[in-house]
């Protein structure tokens, strides 16, 4: 009895997680980004429109590249490349760089 009990609970759980994971990872491709930094809106960007840009910071710098509707952190100043990690994207959770007190968001859906 206590085996298909925890079988149960554990497949719940697993449907629970891989929701989630859909919802969170999956979704539309978003048409535009928001960078801010410390807080303040640097810009928000086209992902229609290809372009490269660096945003400056007290703690640093990232260079942003916007290419075939996905933006990604191509280069940082920071120590543990964290943002430059997770590649283009055009949808999902934020891209941010903690060191340098940089976040991308995603708006808008195509």
């Amino acid at each position: 009895m206590k085996t298909k009990y925890w079988i149960a609970l554990l497949s719940v759980l697993l449907a629970v997680c891989l929701g989630l994971s859909l919802l969170v990872m999956g979704g539309e491709e978003a048409s535009r980004a928001q960078i801010t930094s410390g807080g303040k809106l640097v810009r928000i960007v086209d992902l229609a429109v290809d372009q490269t840009f660096t945003v400056h910071t007290e703690e640093g710098y990232n260079v942003v590249t916007v290419r075939d509707g996905k933006i990604a952190v191509t280069e940082a100043s920071c120590p543990d490349h964290y943002c430059m990690a997770r590649g283009f994207c055009s949808s999902g959770t934020q891209i941010v760089c903690l060191p340098n007190r940089l976040v991308i968001e995603f708006l808008g859906e195509a």
